[in-house]
């Protein structure tokens, strides 16, 4: 582990990274009608200065040595119990400013984007309320120096999605959204929650530094014990196989919670946690292992379920599933494929949140609308939109030179290290994406009008198409600058690590392979819906089309594995509890109860009936004594 060094200077405000947007929450969640007015530009403020705080640091970090650009901060014990002990204390490395860089640049241009998106709602001070916690849960997620602490903003991420997708609560589908994200991602909370008490119980420590550095003494079972663990508590959060069900249904909420909190935030929790614990998983081969073939599972899950949506939120969020797929297939590789999980972690919460948004623009141009079927020929009407959306189009199926190209390369170049079965499945994957995505641009954006009557399309306003702007930007040229420029590999690799393994084909030639099957997949989507009239209603399909609608089945699985037996065994233990239990107390009260009211009718008052009881007792005696006696 890198030695901490005191946070001096510009780092001594670590704490108010966070401290800025929970400050914003608290006013504008408890100041009343009193902020209505001013209160969402209070929380465009607050997140944009933490905003400002994470550059200058990350200046600051840039003048040090490699070696010392790990910064912890210490502000009180906050748990003390014996010998366990957790420290409200922060840790600021190169892993977690580029997190607090995304949450805050990316979270930025979502407030100020919401401006306009959320101008006509009347409850939007909450809103941004609820957007401002978020943030200062993440911030405090990735700042933490302990799991306890990391384990708080975990959960206070939770509270702040379940806000946030059941915003709109007078719709059941979004109450019922919210509640279902907040019940899936418990179960993935358990597992961390376990991990951490394991931690404790092993390294008499839950802080980084005493974990980390005690982790190759751990037994081999341990530390697979742990790696499974939190790779649970990834799942939930990352919605990775098989807790993916709450993610589709989540798009209930308003388009910048979508881009927010399933773009660029939240889903990126579990995909940080394994990379912060990378010396557990290194020294965990059989966790890593599924690490891997649940990343792959999903990768797959999601691009075949984003193929098949005619809702362009859900279509984006199959495709959700499918990249973080990718980084949780990277980190499962190893110190090969750290830095490469990060990287792609940084360009996707770019591009997709530019894809998420421009879905809300084509949205607020056309009555809501969701339904990719009644859209069409709207490139002429929302050129920025058109374009921007475009940027982030080319940016995800990886189309040299845009972002996507060299963060996603970086991984296929990685698996095909690690074997060519691994290889090839993140190719096929790739070829997927060209399709669903090709799919979604030509079915919004070209062919013949669509709409309904009602509809008609115009480009959105300014405080929406500037960060559409700012965002497509960055989709072409983020990666570039973090390869040539930032040098990710070495910026990372003191916190992840970083080794080159075997490669099993020449670069180029992955290249080229992976550049055949995506343009493959646009191809075909392109032949199948490009010219082709494409019907208002949705054919039958196939099979597999048919089973993508329904989300692969997944909320049937749910239900017969889980939310039956879980329904059927409350039935039962309330039955049981009613009669059994409940039976067994108030039948032993009314046995009681008869029993000694008839002994009562014994109790007359009469002397003489006591008398004579006595005399009958004692004639029973001498009786007893004298046929003892005779025998």
């Amino acid at each position: 582990m890198t030695e901490l060094m005191p946070a001096e200077g510009v780092f001594s405000l670590i704490w108010l990274l966070i401290a800025l947007p929970l400050a914003g929450a608290a006013v504008l969640i408890f100041g009343g009608r009193r902020t209505n007015a001013w209160g969402p530009y209070l929380g465009v403020l607050t997140v944009a200065a933490s905003a400002v705080i994470g550059v200058l640091m990350l200046l600051g970090m840039m003048q040090d040595p490699a070696e010392a650009r790990t910064y912890g901060q210490t502000l009180f014990t906050w748990v003390f119990s014996g010998t366990f002990e957790a420290d409200m204390a922060f840790q600021l490395d190169q892993l977690s400013i580029v997190f607090v860089l995304l949450i805050t640049i990316v979270g930025t241009l979502i407030h100020v984007y919401s401006l306009g998106y959320m101008a006509h709602d009347p409850n939007r001070r909450k809103f941004f309320g609820y957007l401002n916690l978020f943030v200062a849960a993440m911030l405090l997620l990735v700042l933490a120096n302990n799991y306890l602490l990391l384990y708080v903003g975990w959960e206070g991420v939770g509270l702040a999605s379940y806000l946030l997708i059941s915003f709109w609560q007078h719709k059941p589908s979004a109450a019922a959204a919210g509640k279902k994200a907040f019940i899936i991602n418990r179960v993935g909370d358990v597992g961390l929650s376990l991990a951490i008490m394991l931690m404790f119980v092993t390294f008499g420590s839950v802080s980084f530094q005493d974990v980390f550095g005690s982790a190759d003494q751990a037994s081999e079972g341990t530390l697979t014990a742990l790696g499974l663990l939190l790779l649970l508590a990834a799942c939930g959060k990352s919605a990775q196989f098989p807790l993916q069900a709450w993610l589709l249904d989540a798009m209930e909420g308003p388009t910048p919670v979508s881009a927010l909190i399933h773009a660029a935030t939240m889903v990126t929790a579990g995909v940080y946690l394994i990379a912060r614990s990378n010396s557990i998983f290194d020294n965990a081969e059989y966790a890593a292992m599924a690490v891997v073939i649940v990343g792959l599972i999903t990768m797959f899950m999601g691009a075949i379920i984003g193929s098949a949506k005619d809702d362009i939120k859900k279509s984006l969020a199959g495709s959700t599933m499918s990249q973080i797929g990718y980084m949780v297939v990277a980190v499962g590789l190893g110190p090969i494929g750290y830095v490469f999980g990060i990287f792609h972690l940084l360009t996707h919460g770019v591009f997709k949140a530019g894809l998420f948004l421009g879905a809300g623009s084509v949205m607020h141009g056309m009555n809501d609308n969701v339904n990719m079927r009644r859209y069409g020929a709207l490139r002429a009407f929302m050129v920025i939109t058109f374009g921007t959306f475009l940027c982030g189009y080319l940016a995800i199926i990886g189309i040299p030179p845009f972002s996507g190209f060299w963060s996603k390369d970086s991984i296929i170049h990685a698996a095909f290290e690690q074997g060519w079965v691994v290889g090839w499945l993140t190719v096929i994957a790739a070829g997927i994406t060209g399709f669903y995505m090709t799919r979604m641009v030509v079915m919004t954006f070209f062919g013949k009008a669509r709409w309904e009557d009602d509809a008609h399309p115009h480009e959105s306003p300014a405080v929406m198409t500037v960060p559409l702007i700012i965002l497509a930007f960055g989709s072409v040229f983020l990666g570039m600058a973090l390869v040539f420029w930032g040098d990710i590999v070495s910026w990372l690799e003191p916190v992840v690590g970083y080794e080159e393994g075997e490669a099993l084909l020449p670069e180029w030639a992955l290249i080229v392979i992976s550049l055949g099957f995506v343009i493959a997949g646009g191809v075909i989507a392109w032949l199948q819906y490009g010219r082709r009239q494409i019907p208002i209603e949705p054919p039958r399909g196939s099979v597999l089309t048919r089973a993508a609608r329904q989300d692969l089945y997944g909320d049937v699985v749910n239900d017969a594995l889980v939310v039956e037996p879980t329904y059927y065994t409350s039935r039962f233990l309330v039955w049981f509890d009613n009669k059994g239990v409940d039976g067994f107390v108030n039948g032993s009260a009314a046995f009681v109860g008869g029993l000694s009211g008839r002994m009562r009718r014994y109790q007359t008052g009469f002397a003489r009936s006591y008398a004579l009881s006595m005399v009958g007792g004692a004639v029973l005696v001498v009786l007893a004594l004298v046929l003892v006696r005779i025998s």
